[in-house]
């Protein structure tokens, strides 16, 4: 039986974790197996599997979905991370930028852009789910569209212009898609197999 687990969150997020009439917190309890401890005065999420709990990996799933809220995602968003297919990815921004609150409000500006729109088309083009909340930038995905998105927000963290990085995107963009496209219908390694036992390079195939 896995053991209690426990995490602080900032005490503005704590609203966000019970949710109006405490449904927030109930569904991820029904969700993840697990029971929430809540101290409202100070931040700290005791987490602890329910004797039922079916899932081993419940409590862990819990933390993720717990963290990705204090993180500012919207809860719907962060129960996303009870599928095995789905990571969260915290970018510490002062790692990137150094303690300066001036500079930390330069490159949220940067990363969130006029209106959300640079946000706005990483989401898109990435296809993850994001939050700039404090001192951190928050993914939740696929892992290879959050890979793709992270390294987005590190070209603008390092200095490189919006048009470059929607470039980026927009190429990462195509490569994901034949990447799905060949998982799809079974290509690997640049060949087609057919069942026939034929096999063809896709020099061939131009």
């Amino acid at each position: 039986m896995p053991e209690t687990d426990y995490l602080k969150i900032p005490q503005n997020r704590v609203g966000a974790l019970i949710g109006p009439n405490g449904e927030v917190k109930k569904s991820i309890e029904k969700l993840t197996g697990t029971i929430l401890d809540i101290d409202s005065d100070d931040g700290t999420v005791y987490i602890t599997p329910r004797e039922d709990m079916e899932d081993p990996l419940g409590v862990w799933n819990a933390n993720h979905i717990v963290k990705a809220i204090a993180r500012g995602f919207n809860p719907e968003v962060a129960k996303k991370l009870i599928h095995d297919d789905i990571y969260l990815e915290i970018m510490k921004l002062p790692l990137y930028i150094g303690k300066s609150k001036k500079a930390l409000a330069r490159y949220k500006g940067r990363i969130i852009g006029k209106n959300g729109k640079t946000r706005e088309l990483i989401t898109e083009l990435a296809e993850v789910d994001m939050a700039v909340y404090g001192k951190t930038v928050s993914l939740i995905g696929e892992m290879d569209n959050v890979l793709v998105a992270k390294e987005a927000v590190e070209m603008l963290l390092n200095g490189s212009r919006h048009k470059s990085v929607y470039a980026f995107l927009e190429n990462k963009k195509e490569t994901l898609k034949l990447k799905e496209f060949k998982d799809l219908v079974g290509i690997h390694d640049d060949k087609i197999e057919f069942k026939d036992g034929i096999e063809f390079d896709e020099e061939t195939l131009q």
